[in-house]
C-alpha cells in the first residue's frame, strides 16, 4: 500500500514538473507500461479524444517498445511539440530516431542520426543529471562518425561531466573510451575503480564481468557475476547478461537456459531487455 501511495505522488510531482495533469487514463496506461504490456497500454489510450502531451508521449514510448518506430517518431513528435521543455520526451523522440536511423536505407539514415543526436542533446541541457539522457548521448558520441556529430574528443568531455557528478560512473564511462581505444590494461582498472567506488552497486560487478569474459578470463568473470547474485539475487539484468556471456563463450549452455527461463518469467521493466532478445538466445542455443 505504502509503495503504491508513494508511486502515485511520484507520478502527481513528474505530471506538474513537465506541466501536465494526471489523468485516469494515463495513470492505469503507465501502470501496464511499467509492467511491459504494452499493446494493453496502448488499448487505455487509443479511445482517449484529444490526447494531451503526455498521453502522446506514452503512446510514443508503447510503440516504441514494440517496435514500430515510425509511429513511435509520430507521437513523440507531437509530444515534443506541445511540451518542447519536458527532458524525457526529447530522449525518447532521440531514441526512436536513433531506431529509425539504424532500420532505413543509407540515404535517410544519416539524417534520422542527426535529429537523434539534436534531441539527444536536448535532453541533456533540460536535465543535465539524467542518467539515460546523458548515457544515451555518451554512447551516440562514442559510436557516431565525425560527420554525424560524434566523436570520441565529445564523449571524453561528457565522461569528464560525469565524474563530477557521480565518480563511479565517469569512471565506467572512461572504461569504454578506454574500450574503444584497445586500451584494455587502463579500461579495466576504470572498471575496477567504479567497482570501488560503489561496491553496493551489483551493476558495477556485471561491468566488470562482462568486460573480463570479452578478454577470456572467464573464472574472474564467474566469480563477479556470483558476487552481484550475492548483492541483488533474482536481479533481471544479472540473469541476462550472465546468460548472454554464457552463450557468447560458448559454455555452460545448461545454465544459460536456466538463467533466461528465470528471465521470462522476472518482472520486468521497461528498462530491462525486452523478452523477444531472451527468447532470441534461447533459440539460438535451441532451447
Amino acid at each position: 500500500m505504502r509503495a503504491k501511495l508513494l508511486l502515485q505522488i511520484a507520478l502527481a510531482l513528474t505530471g506538474a514538473a513537465f506541466g501536465w495533469a494526471e489523468s485516469a487514463e494515463w495513470t492505469r496506461a503507465h501502470e501496464l507500461y511499467l509492467r511491459t504490456d504494452y499493446r494493453e497500454s496502448l488499448n487505455v489510450l487509443q479511445p482517449v479524444a484529444n490526447p494531451d502531451a503526455a498521453i502522446l508521449q506514452l503512446m510514443g514510448q508503447d510503440y516504441f517498445m514494440l517496435g514500430d518506430y515510425r509511429k513511435a517518431t509520430e507521437f513523440l513528435e507531437q509530444a515534443a511539440a506541445r511540451n518542447s521543455s519536458n527532458p524525457e520526451c526529447a530522449l525518447w523522440l532521440g531514441r526512436a530516431y536513433g531506431r529509425r536511423a539504424e532500420t532505413s536505407n543509407p540515404f535517410t539514415a544519416p539524417g534520422y542520426a542527426s535529429k537523434a543526436r539534436k534531441m539527444f542533446e536536448r535532453a541533456v541541457a533540460l536535465d543535465p543529471t539524467n542518467r539515460d539522457a546523458v548515457g544515451d548521448l555518451f554512447d551516440y558520441y562514442l559510436g557516431a562518425p565525425g560527420f554525424l556529430g560524434g566523436g570520441q574528443d565529445k564523449a571524453e568531455a561528457l565522461a569528464a561531466r560525469v565524474a563530477q557528478r557521480d565518480p563511479a560512473e565517469g569512471h565506467y564511462y572512461q572504461a569504454q573510451l578506454d574500450d574503444r581505444r584497445k586500451q584494455y590494461d587502463s579500461a579495466e582498472q576504470h572498471l575496477r575503480t567504479a567497482l570501488e567506488l560503489a561496491p553496493r552497486q551489483a551493476s558495477r560487478f556485471i561491468d566488470l564481468a562482462m568486460f573480463l569474459a570479452t578478454h577470456g578470463r572467464a573464472k574472474e568473470s564467474d566469480a563477479l557475476f556470483a558476487q552481484a547474485e550475492g548483492l541483488a539475487p533474482g536481479n533481471p539484468k544479472l540473469l541476462f547478461e550472465r546468460a548472454q556471456v554464457y552463450i557468447k563463450g560458448g559454455r555452460n549452455l545448461d545454465e544459460a537456459r536456466r538463467l533466461l527461463h528465470r528471465y521470462l518469467q522476472a518482472p520486468l521493466t521497461p528498462s530491462d531487455p525486452p523478452k523477444s532478445d531472451a527468447e532470441a538466445l534461447l533459440k539460438k542455443i535451441g532451447a
